[in-house]
């Protein structure tokens, strides 16, 4: 059997291996902690940049307090023309569209019948009136020949009577010419009102009635104009108290475009009608309003605007800041620190871009306007008023 001699001389070698491994080791391992903390360093997550935001102050100014209704504009006055005597239609003095006066002539009948009728009650009273000094005369006669008992009492008494009969003639010849004067002057139709004809309902040559149901022609009033609108029921004590204010004699309405909210015009509250309508609970209102450039028609829908009063010292905010959520209405607040955070309020009332807050905000308070993506509670954000001169000056800095 053979056996296995190990030499002495491999021992140190082996030894020195293993000094020399366990060395290199040592150095790779003190090497590599800084390194894993450059590493752990990189990974850290870094501070979120902050957010461009524009933003407005709260503040404290004078309000008006309206409401808003809807409606639409009205003719102020609206007439028919319709012939009050029958005739044939002879001659048209307007164009449709056009703007009359008020007296103006707008249609003539042919008026020989109504002349002739005029003329005849005329002779006729020239004939009574000539009778009535003849009877007259006579009466003068009698009480002259009735003092030198000439003639009897009797005779006196008939010329008297005679006198008084031809007297009431004279006066039924009398309404008579009046009755056909106005008769021959219904032949002339005049405009009632100063406003806008409309389309001519009937051609020169037409025979036309008094009892025809057409008209003629429909004039409407438009300068000014009304505005017809309604508001809730519950708003009618508020107005009633602005009514009695001894410094308000009529309330402002104001006339909007659905569409493009600019203003139509301005005028002034004549009607807040005298019951509430049972089915929809809203309280009819009527407005009057100056309208030089007709920029109200007739049938217009419109929104109406009604000031109550002014309210002063109240806080106030752009619309476009307050936000609304599942919890109600609310805006962003920047604090000192540049952070954010969500501010609960409640909105009065929004009068244009601005709204009335009653409660959550006081004046001087930042609010964002604008840049809402991604902010949340305690975000950072940076002004866009300040920050863009800045970046100016920085770019106009560099060589």
């Amino acid at each position: 059997m053979k056996s296995t001699v190990h030499s002495p001389i491999f021992r140190p070698r082996k030894l020195l291996l293993t000094l020399l491994l366990g060395a290199a080791l040592g150095a790779l391992t003190s090497g590599q902690l800084p390194m894993n903390a450059a590493l752990a360093q990189a990974a850290a997550p870094a501070a979120a940049p902050a957010q461009l935001v524009s933003t407005a102050l709260a503040k404290s100014e004078a309000v008006q307090q309206t409401v808003l209704g809807i409606g639409n504009a009205l003719a102020l006055a609206s007439v028919t023309l319709h012939a009050r005597v029958d005739g044939q239609l002879e001659e048209v003095n307007f164009q449709e569209g056009q703007d009359v006066k008020a007296g103006q002539v707008m249609v003539r009948l042919d008026p020989r019948t109504y002349q002739a009728q005029l003329d005849q009650a005329l002779a006729q009273k020239a004939k009574d009136e000539a009778l009535l000094a003849n009877a007259q005369n006579d009466l003068k006669r009698y009480e002259d020949l009735i003092k030198e008992d000439a003639t009897t009492q009797q005779v006196l008494d008939t010329q008297r009577a005679l006198v008084k009969q031809v007297q009431a003639a004279v006066q039924v010849d009398e309404a008579q010419v009046s009755y056909a004067r106005v008769q021959l002057g219904y032949t002339s139709i005049v405009a009632p009102i100063s406003g806008r004809v409309g389309a001519r309902l009937i051609d020169p040559g037409n025979i036309v009635h008094a009892a025809d149901a057409g008209g003629l022609v429909v004039i409407n009033q438009i300068d000014p104009i009304a505005l017809q609108f309604t508001l809730p029921e519950s708003f009618l004590p508020a107005i009633h108290q602005a009514l009695a204010a001894e410094h308000r004699q009529r309330l402002k309405v104001e006339a909007i475009d659905r569409s493009s909210k600019e203003s139509l015009g301005v005028g002034e509250l004549v009607l807040v009608n005298n019951q509430i309508d049972m089915g929809t609970g809203t309280i009819l209102l009527k407005g009057r309003i100056p309208n030089p450039k007709h920029l109200l028609w007739p049938g217009q829908s419109v929104n109406a605007r009604l000031t109550l009063t002014t309210l002063n010292n109240v806080v106030t905010i752009p619309s476009s800041s307050v936000q609304r959520s599942q919890n109600g209405l609310f805006v962003y607040v920047v604090g000192a620190d540049a952070k954010v955070h969500v501010q609960a309020v409640k909105v009065a009332q929004e009068e244009g871009s601005r709204s009335v807050i009653s409660n959550g905000l006081k004046a001087g308070d930042r609010v964002v306007v604008d840049g809402f993506y991604r902010l949340v509670e305690g975000s950072t954000v940076k002004d866009a008023s300040t920050a863009a001169p800045a970046a100016k000056a920085a770019a106009g800095a560099k060589p």
